[in-house]
Formats: structure tokens, sequence, C-alpha cells
């Protein structure tokens, strides 16, 4: 008993150095349904160093399939993938946050991606309406693109998965599937 109390006062200690740092997080993930196309769609919501952020994209599975199969765009050369399925993937902020080179101001955007084999890109794209579908893409909406680290899963991930890891002043947004794991550091801007 003593130890699980010991355990839990770290814990506590933990959570309240976060909390002061400013570090600190919430997720809240909310199933939408399927698409158009049948595959999953959720909404993640995140705290991240004092933006709301969310994120609503489909989910495709690849049910036994090769990622790289289900992204005709690797043997294309200058596709941009949707970064999901059906509808667009879409990052809704309240505080304006930096890609890289990619200034995004307080709404709503499309994320897509330019996958490769031995590289990959964020694209960033303005947002034509709530029910923009994914394909095909639309360049002239595109607001810029910025470099991802490629690398790999440490297990399969049969669903798309996008995630954003919080840190300091901003996070890393995180896109999983098959074996493949991209992802790109942002901060909030003050």
């Amino acid at each position: 008993m003593k130890m699980k109390t010991i355990r839990s006062a770290a814990l506590l200690t933990s959570l309240a150095a976060s909390l002061l740092s400013g570090t600190a997080f919430a997720q809240k993930t909310t199933d939408m349904g399927a698409g158009g196309g049948g595959s999953a769609h959720v909404k993640t919501e995140w705290a991240v160093a004092n933006a709301n952020i969310s994120i609503a994209y489909g989910r495709p599975a690849l049910k036994g399939r090769s990622e790289t199969k289900m992204m005709p765009v690797f043997a294309e050369t200058d596709s941009v993938w949707r970064t999901g399925a059906d509808v667009a993937t879409i990052i809704t902020t309240d505080k304006t946050l930096k890609f890289g080179t990619i200034t995004l101001a307080p709404g709503s955007y499309t994320i897509n991606t330019k996958p490769g084999e031995t590289s990959w890109s964020f694209v960033a794209g303005r947002l034509s309406g709530p029910k923009q579908w994914g394909v095909p893409y639309q360049p002239a909406l595109e607001i810029g693109r910025a470099p991802m680290k490629l690398g790999k899963t440490a297990a399969p991930v049969e669903l798309l998965t996008i995630t954003i890891d919080p840190a300091g002043a901003g996070g890393t947004l995180n896109v999983e599937w098959g074996s493949k794991k991209v992802s790109i550091p942002f901060t909030v801007v003050p």
C-alpha cells in the first residue's frame, strides 16, 4: 500500500510540474462515423501551449495492403495526397501555428502531404468549404510546403493515425500508417 501511495504522489508531482510549466495537454477523440467511401472518420482535439487545435480526418485501413499501394502518389512525382480518406483532412486552430516556413493564422486549413520514398513534405492549404472533398488536389488553394521527417513505425499501423506530441511552445504533428511515420515540428506563435 505504501508503494502505491508513493507512486501516486510521484504522478501528482509530475502532473503539477507539467501544468506549471505550460506544457500540459489534453486530447479528445470523437468518432464521426463512416465517410462516403466507408472509412472511419474522427476528430481529435488538443490543447497545446495555450492553443486549441483539432484535426478532422478519414482513417483508411490497410486491410492487408501496402500503404504505398494505397497512396498512388509514390508512382507520380508531382502528386499530393489528401492524407486521409474522403473529405479533406482539416486542421483548425485558435492561435497562430508555424510549421517550418508556413504560418497558419487562427482558422481552418487542409493538411495534405507529398509522399516520397526518401522524403515527404507537409502541404497546407486554404479550405474552400466545410465539406471540401480531398481529391483531386487543388493547387490554387495551396499555402505552402515544409519538409517532414521520414521514419518507421515501431509496429504496423492498420488505420491512418494523426497525432500531436506537445513539447514546450508547440509540438510535433505525426502521421503514421503501415510502416511509415512522418512528422513535422510546429510552434504556437504568442
